[in-house]
C-alpha cells in the first residue's frame, strides 16, 4: 500500500544518511580515477594497475560501512514496512537534481538488502525498477559552477580538420609533451578521410569528444565521433609513452567492431572521471549499439551498475521467452557445474560440493581464483564474470535433468522451495557465476575436422574453410597463451576445453580454477632418465614440487592432432619450452611491463623511436 503522508522523521534521516554514504562513495571513485592522469603522465604503471585493483574494492567497503551506520544509529533492522516505503520514497526525493541517480539507486538496494528480510525484495522497498530518468541530464545545474559538459564539439572546415585535431588533443592538458603533434594529427586526418571516402563534408560536419580521458594500464585513450549528416562513426585515439618520454598518438581506431574490441568484457576496467556517467554510457551505446549497456558500465569500472542492469534485462528475457534451462554442451568440468539457457547468451557457473582426487582445491580457493581474475589485467584474454547470491529462478524453467545434476553434485548450493510464500516454487543457488557464452574450442576444432579440415586430400570448399578455421584458432589460442604470460598468469589447466572462441573469433580462456601468477610457478626440464626402468616407466619417476611445471610435457595433452600440431609448432613451439615461461618469469619479477596491444599491429602508425606501448587487457 502506498503511504499517504510521509510522517516518519526517521525515514528521512536513514534516507539521507543513504544518500551521504553513496556520496561518500562516489567522491572517493572519481578522486582514484581522476589520479590516472597523473600516473599516466608520470609513467607509474605498478601504480595504475595496482589502483585499478583496489579499486574494485571500494563499492563492498562503502556499503559495508553504510549499513553499519544504519544499525548503530537508526537500528534500521527494527524499522516496520511503513517506514521503509516512506524510506525510499524520501531517497527519491533527494535524488531529483542527482548528477549519478542509477548509480545511487543500486547503493541503495546493496545497503538495504543486507539489513532487511528477503521478502521486502520488492519494488515497493527497493529499487527493482529504476524511479528516476537519467535522460538530459546536465553538468549545469549549479548557477556559476564551472562543470565541463560531458562531451566538446569542434567544427572544423576543409581546410583546418588538422589544427581542430590538434586543439582537440590540446584541450585534453596533458603534461608531457607530445613528440610531434603535427604529425600526429595528419596521420588522424589521414585515417580519417579514408573512413569519409568520397563523402561530402555537410553543413553539420563536427566532431564530438568525450571530455575526460580513458586511462587503463600504460594507455589513454580520446574516445569520441565524427558526425557528418546522418553518418556517424565512432573512433578512439591511443595515446602512449615513447622511449624518450614524450607522448604521441598510436593509431586511430574506427568503427564499431575497434571500439567493441577496445571495450571488451575480456579486458580490464577503465579509469575514467565522470559526472554523469549515464550520459558517458549513452555517448558509447551510440557508438557500439550491439554492446548491451551493462557492459558498458562495467567497462567503465562501476561493475555493481552493471550487474544491477545485466539482472533486469536477465528477469525481462525470463518473461519473454518459455525455454528452459539445461546442462549446457561439451565436456563437463571437474570443478563447475555449467548450464545455460539457449536462448540467452550466457552460462552459468555453480562451484560442485567435491571435485575429484586431481583436483587440489577448495570452495574458497576456487573463489579466490576468480577473485583475482576480476582485479587483474585480463589482456582481453580473460572473461570477466558476474557473481551472485542466492539468485531465485522460477523451478518450471529448469529441465529435471539439470534439476538432478545440481542435487547430485551442487546439493549445498540449491534449494527447491516457496520461500517467499507466493505460491511459486523456485529454484535458489547460493552462488553462481555468470559469463558470456562461447563456443568451446576443443568444439570447434572438432567442427573444422568433422568438415574434413584434417585431411589434406580433401580439397572441398567446405574443408578449405575447415583447414582455415583449425590455422586460425590454433594460432590464436598460442597468442591468447602469451598475452597471458605477459600479465603474469599461468593458465594452469590448457586443454582446449578451457578456452572459447567469442562472436569476434577471439580465443578466451574461462576456466580459472588452477590459475596461477607465473611469477609463483617452477618451470621446469623433465630430467633425463637414469636407466631403463625410468626410460620405460608410465608412472612420473621424478621429484615434483608443488607449482612445479614441465612445458615438454604439454604436447602429448595438446597436440594429438596432426593438423593441429603442425600449426602449432609452426607457430608456438617456443610454448613447450621451460625457457620461454621462465625468461618472461625473470622479467616480470624484475619489474618490466610487456606491451599487449587493444588493436592489430597494423592499425599503428610507424614511427621511430619505437613506443613504449600499452600493457593492454
Amino acid at each position: 500500500m502506498f503511504p499517504t503522508r510521509l510522517d516518519s522523521s526517521v525515514a528521512y534521516d536513514i534516507a539521507r544518511a543513504l544518500l551521504d554514504g553513496f556520496n561518500r562513495h562516489y567522491q572517493l571513485f572519481r578522486t582514484e580515477s581522476t589520479r590516472a592522469k597523473h600516473r599516466f603522465e608520470t609513467r607509474d604503471w605498478h601504480g595504475q594497475q595496482r589502483a585499478q585493483r583496489e579499486r574494485i574494492e571500494f563499492y563492498g567497503l562503502r556499503v559495508q560501512e553504510c549499513s553499519r551506520r544504519l544499525e548503530r544509529e537508526f537500528k534500521a533492522g527494527e524499522q516496520g514496512a511503513e517506514v521503509w516505503q516512506q524510506i525510499k520514497l524520501h531517497y527519491i526525493g533527494l535524488l531529483v537534481n542527482h548528477h549519478q541517480p542509477e548509480l545511487a539507486e543500486t547503493f541503495f538496494n546493496s545497503v538495504t538488502t543486507k539489513i532487511l528480510h528477503r521478502s521486502y525484495f520488492q519494488n515497493d522497498f527497493i529499487f527493482v525498477r529504476p524511479a528516476v530518468s537519467t535522460e538530459y541530464i546536465e553538468n549545469l545545474d549549479a548557477p556559476g559552477a564551472r562543470y565541463q559538459p560531458t562531451y566538446r564539439c569542434y567544427y572544423p572546415t576543409l581546410d583546418d580538420v588538422q589544427a581542430q585535431l590538434v586543439r582537440m588533443v590540446q584541450d585534453f592538458d596533458l603534461r608531457v609533451p607530445f613528440e610531434d603533434l603535427e604529425r600526429d594529427a595528419r596521420d588522424v586526418l589521414a585515417v580519417m578521410t579514408r573512413q569519409l571516402g568520397e563523402a561530402k563534408l555537410l553543413a553539420n560536419f563536427q566532431v564530438q569528444v568525450l571530455s575526460s580521458l580513458f586511462f587503463r594500464n600504460k594507455g589513454c585513450y580520446i574516445i569520441g565521433k565524427l558526425i557528418n549528416g546522418y553518418t556517424e562513426a565512432g573512433f578512439a585515439l591511443p595515446v602512449l609513452h615513447s622511449k624518450d618520454g614524450q607522448l604521441r598518438i598510436d593509431a586511430a581506431l574506427f568503427g564499431e567492431d575497434d571500439l567493441l574490441r577496445l571495450f571488451s568484457f575480456a579486458r580490464a576496467y577503465f579509469m575514467v572521471d565522470m559526472e554523469i556517467p549515464s550520459a558517458y554510457v549513452q555517448f558509447l551505446r551510440s557508438m557500439m549499439p550491439r554492446k548491451p549497456r551493462n557492459e558498458i558500465y562495467n567497462a567503465l569500472g562501476l561493475a555493481k551498475q552493471g550487474k544491477t542492469l545485466f539482472y533486469r534485462d536477465f528477469l525481462h528475457h525470463l518473461q519473454h521467452s518459455t525455454d528452459k534451462f539445461r546442462i549446457a554442451a561439451g565436456i563437463k568440468g571437474m570443478v563447475m557445474l555449467v548450464f545455460d539457457l539457449p536462448s540467452y547468451p550466457y552460462v552459468f557457473k555453480v562451484i560442485k560440493d567435491y571435485f575429484p582426487h586431481q583436483k587440489d582445491t577448495t570452495r574458497e580457493q576456487v573463489m579466490g581464483k576468480y577473485q583475482l581474475v576480476k582485479q587483474h589485467d585480463r589482456v582481453g584474454r580473460m572473461a570477466d564474470t558476474l557473481d551472485y547470491g542466492d539468485v531465485a529462478f522460477p523451478r518450471e524453467r529448469f529441465s529435471d535433468e539439470l534439476i538432478a545434476e545440481l542435487q547430485q553434485f551442487a546439493p549445498s548450493q540449491l534449494e527447491i522451495s516457496d520461500r517467499d510464500g507466493d505460491g511459486r516454487t523456485e529454484v535458489v543457488l547460493k552462488h553462481v557465476y555468470i559469463e558470456r557464452r562461447m563456443i568451446p574450442l576443443n568444439m570447434y576444432l572438432q567442427e573444422a575436422f568433422d568438415a574434413g579440415g584434417a585431411d589434406r586430400n580433401n580439397l572441398s570448399p567446405a574443408a578449405q574453410r575447415a583447414r582455415h578455421q583449425i590455422e586460425r584458432s590454433v594460432i590464436d589460442y598460442g597468442y591468447a597463451i602469451k598475452d597471458m604470460v605477459a600479465a603474469n598468469i599461468f593458465p594452469g589447466d590448457m586443454l582446449w576445453k578451457n578456452f572459447g572462441i567469442t562472436r569476434n573469433g577471439k580465443v578466451v580462456f574461462y576456466d580459472y580454477d588452477e590459475i596461477e601468477y607465473l611469477t609463483d610457478c617452477n618451470f621446469r626440464r623433465v630430467p633425463t632418465p637414469r636407466n631403463e626402468e625410468e626410460e620405460m616407466s608410465a608412472d612420473v619417476w621424478y621429484t615434483v614440487r608443488p607449482h612445479d611445471v614441465f612445458p615438454e610435457t604439454f604436447g602429448p595433452f595438446l597436440l594429438g592432432n596432426d593438423a593441429v600440431r603442425e600449426v602449432f609448432m609452426q607457430h608456438h613451439a617456443d610454448l613447450l619450452d621451460p625457457a620461454f615461461w621462465q625468461s618472461h618469469k625473470e622479467r616480470i619479477l624484475a619489474g618490466q611491463m610487456l606491451d599487449v596491444f587493444p588493436y592489430d599491429a597494423d592499425r599503428r602508425f610507424p614511427r621511430n623511436p619505437h613506443p613504449e606501448g600499452l600493457t593492454e587487457p
